[in-house]
């Protein structure tokens, strides 16, 4: 692929207009394959964010009074403008991220497309108001929204917020990744084109311990919601909390598969391998650990190695690569080290490692990575790699099993394989999860998707993605 001009990007988008930032710092956006720079943004200030803040303030009492039928007409716009620039999107996350682009288009693109689309219909469908007993419970938008989203599913993870605090009638200030933040400008565009009332949306661009603080902390923003790291989350929590404003997490995971001793083992590992890797394991709710029966472990290990070689690392713009680079060189040396960690404390390494793969000298490339005789206890058992490496962990029964399972701190994801449907959902019931996966369930945009315990708080998604950005008022008649 030839390298193409920098996308530079100088404007901020605050109150309907693309303004300077007040701030002098740009940060430059490196393509993930071949390592040069492909943008830069603004590197926003706290002065940035209070102008986005007052905009959105400004524009709340107009929007949240808009009836529900303009408030979905627009974001069906938001969809369809979306699909028209589907190619262009894709080509642009892709080498943002890394991930191949086939799956840019499906994934990348696709699903925001979807969730704005499917958030007018939510919406639309949504019982705003009920009566009990002689109270009539209105619902009601919380008022201005911070978001703040992260690097691996860049616009997809913008459009879960954005989409349903627009239903809901609030309005936002944005800040997306500085790693991955090409694409928000993007829809700003599309925000622009469709005539979104000026201050609804607002996006301001910069890193998490000045933007993000500012936003958190911010008096004048009643809720913040926050998809990235449990380390990063919990700062956000403390420093939301000086305001008593809401605060949703969608939070990092460690999720089990646990595959039963009656499992299909030639659906349920291929499958499993394949959860694990989507997006070069950029994925929070990624099946990490695959938790298999003792006396099949051969055949697991057997399955698992074929499964991930046949995931050949390459630029994502060839259509032979499965695997595409990792979205930056700190990432690359974080996962690498986890490799590392996993060799020393005595994992079997059964296919991959900290090599570069062949042929690959530039970009962010991990080898498609599997360890065996994982232990409950091993580092790569209990923090979040964030990379293409599986961790298999054999156990003894299915007691013991679901033990290993929800002995995390995590509990965003998870998978049950069984011969048995009702084997397997009486095991899924059992686990600590916000979300469960039975033989290989599709994802589903409108289930809801968050965390228990370090997780996160809080759902995305549907009807309860749209309840997150709802106030519960009660008039006594």
């Amino acid at each position: 692929m030839g390298t193409s001009q920098p996308i530079v990007r100088d404007r901020l988008y605050i109150g309907g207009e693309w303004v300077p930032s007040t701030g002098t710092g740009t940060i430059d956006v490196i393509d993930s394959t071949t390592e040069e720079v492909m943008g830069s943004i603004p590197e926003g200030s706290t002065k940035d964010v209070d102008l986005a803040v007052a905009a959105a303030r400004a524009a709340f009492p107009a929007w949240s009074a808009t009836p529900v039928k303009k408030r979905t007409e627009l974001l069906t716009q938001v969809s369809q403008a979306l699909a028209t620039r589907m190619d262009d999107l894709a080509h642009l996350i892709t080498r943002e991220v890394g991930m191949p682009l086939m799956l840019s288009q499906l994934v990348q693109v696709g699903l925001p497309m979807t969730t704005f689309g499917s958030m007018a219909q939510v919406a639309a469908d949504f019982t705003w108001e009920q009566t009990v007993g002689n109270s009539l419970i209105v619902r009601e938008p919380i008022g201005v929204v911070g978001a703040i989203t992260p690097w691996n599913y860049p616009l997809h993870q913008i459009a879960a917020k954005v989409a349903p605090a627009l239903a809901a009638g609030c309005t936002v200030v944005l800040k997306p990744s500085e790693v991955a933040p090409l694409n928000a400008f993007v829809l700003a565009e599309v925000f622009e084109e469709i005539g979104l009332p000026a201050g609804v949306f607002n996006l301001v661009t910069g890193v998490g311990p000045v933007v993000g603080e500012a936003i958190a902390a911010h008096t004048d923003v009643d809720m913040v919601s926050f998809t990235g790291s449990t380390r990063a989350g919990k700062r956000v929590s403390e420093v939301a909390s000086g305001t008593v404003k809401r605060v949703a997490l969608e939070l990092g995971g460690k999720s089990a598969n646990v595959i039963l001793d009656d499992a299909d083992l030639a659906k349920a590992i291929p499958d499993g391998v394949a959860k694990c890797f989507l997006n070069s394991g950029q994925t929070c709710s990624a099946l990490t650990r695959m938790l298999v029966p003792r006396e099949r472990l051969s055949e697991v290990e057997d399955l698992a190695v074929a499964a991930a070689e046949a995931f050949t690392p390459g630029d994502p713009f060839e259509p032979s690569s499965r695997l595409g680079p990792l979205v930056s060189g700190a990432q690359r040396d974080r996962v690498r080290n986890f490799i590392d960690k996993g060799v020393g404390e005595g994992a079997t390494l059964l296919t991959g490692g900290v090599e570069a793969p062949e042929g690959l000298s530039a970009g962010f490339f991990i080898r498609p990575t599997v360890f065996s005789s994982v232990t409950r206890d091993m580092t790569i058992a209990r923090d979040e790699i964030f990379g293409p490496v599986l961790s298999i962990i054999p156990y003894g029964t299915e007691e013991e099993a679901i033990d290993i399972a929800n002995d995390s701190e995590y509990g965003l994801a998870g998978g049950v394989w069984s011969g048995d449907p009702e084997r397997a959902k009486a095991v899924a019931r059992q686990l600590r999860t916000g979300q469960v996966e039975v033989n290989g369930g599709g994802f589903n945009p409108l289930a809801p998707f968050g965390g228990y315990k370090q997780s996160g708080n809080g759902r995305e998604y549907g009807s309860f993605g749209l309840e997150e950005f709802l106030e519960v008022k009660a008039m006594q008649l």
